[in-house]
């Protein structure tokens, strides 16, 4: 596995009121979500850049009241 280092100001950490290592795990699953709703990554894959399995992802998407299944133009016109 690959170690990324990014250096935040000290404030970041308060204004979401967590330590940097929630932090973390906030950034990896906000990461994830952006790059799955934009289609560039599986539900798998983004379970895994998120570090969850593909369940608690999909409930991650719930939690944040988005969307499971990419919806495309495609996918509209068959519903």
């Amino acid at each position: 596995m690959t170690d990324i280092s990014i250096q935040l100001p000290d404030e970041v950490f308060s204004s979401f009121r967590c330590t940097p290592q929630d932090f973390v795990q906030k950034m990896k699953l906000a990461a994830a979500i952006h790059w799955y709703q934009k289609g560039e990554i599986s539900q798998e894959k983004a379970a895994q850049i998120a570090g969850l399995n593909r369940r608690d992802f999909l409930m991650s998407l719930a939690e944040e009241k988005l969307m499971c299944l990419p919806l495309t133009l495609t996918n509209f016109n068959r519903n």
